[in-house]
């Protein structure tokens, strides 16, 4: 069903660099050497390879850096896939938690054998999966994509993996009627997901436990207007960035309408200040964190 196929590499992956005074509007970006893909998304740091990550999903990729990025060694390397992958995540016991097309997949080593680990019931002729992350307590998340546009039947959906659970791997749908799933997020205190449906212009937010991993009191944290000057909801993240990032750097590809980054902050969108990004269509920002698998 699925095979591979040549890409057409056309935008680049920038590292940026602010000077430690916070919401800084004078980040200077720097684009990484053999980084052109056709859409580069999920990118990811790894503390122990000291490597960025990322996926270009129609060009059926994952990516990696080798080597200090910006010195006159630094590489990128690039693994062939058969299938777009949505989103992807380091586990902690090795390798990668890949989210293709049809389901979540493992792979214990770069370039290893991809092994189905759960399944998703949709048309893989119109669906695939998009935006995802881990959470805090290392569960994979991931949201669906329905290419057609035509209905909102797109879905967030959690796999558990973890050993020290005491239950077998199992994949939860958290969310639906959604069209196109992006922008996962969570907040640092462990008590808010958000959730944005980007054809929809809106950002929803749920209370959420994270022990029982139970979502309560949904609402909209934020509608955007049907073409927004600042472009539509496409990425996130909070604040405060995982401990095993770089404090001082920050990743973004490219991809959505828009022009500038906002930061975010209080109970409702406001901008505390605008980061110019060095291109008109940034993809997402980098998080940093493991599946437990």
């Amino acid at each position: 069903m699925f095979s591979p196929r040549a890409p057409r590499r056309q935008r680049a992956f920038f590292i940026g660099r602010a000077d430690g005074r916070g919401h800084n509007p004078h980040t200077m970006w720097t684009s990484i050497e053999d980084s052109l893909c056709e859409l580069g998304e999920s990118p990811f740091w790894h503390p122990a390879e000291r490597s960025l990550y990322w996926l270009d999903i129609p060009g059926r990729a994952v990516l990696r850096t080798r080597g200090d990025i910006g010195s006159p060694g630094a590489t990128v390397e690039r693994w062939a896939l058969s299938t777009e992958p949505g989103c992807m995540a380091p586990a902690r016991s090795g390798g990668l938690v890949i989210a293709l097309r049809d389901g979540i997949y493992r792979a214990r080593e770069w370039g290893g054998e991809l092994v189905a680990m759960a399944r998703v019931e949709h048309d893989v002729r119109t669906m695939r999966f998009n935006d995802g992350k881990c959470d805090a307590l290392g569960r994979f998340w991931g949201g669906s994509l329905n290419e057609a546009k035509d209905r909102p039947n797109a879905a967030l959906y959690c796999f558990d993996a973890r050993s020290d659970t005491g239950i077998s791997p199992n994949i939860t749908q958290m969310a639906n009627q959604a069209t196109t799933a992006n922008g996962l997020g969570f907040s640092p205190d462990a008590r808010t997901l958000y959730w944005a449906d980007t054809a929809a212009h809106v950002v929803h937010a749920w209370d959420w436990d994270a022990e029982a991993n139970s979502l309560s009191r949904a609402r909209v944290f934020q509608q955007f207007d049907a073409k927004p000057e600042a472009g539509r909801p496409r990425r996130r993240c909070t604040t405060t960035a995982a401990p095993t990032a770089p404090p001082s750097t920050r990743k973004a590809t490219t991809g959505s309408p828009c022009s500038k980054a906002r930061s975010c902050c209080a109970s409702r969108l406001r901008a505390s200040a605008w980061h110019p990004l060095p291109c008109r269509c940034s993809a997402r920002p980098c998080p940093a964190s493991a599946a437990t698998t």
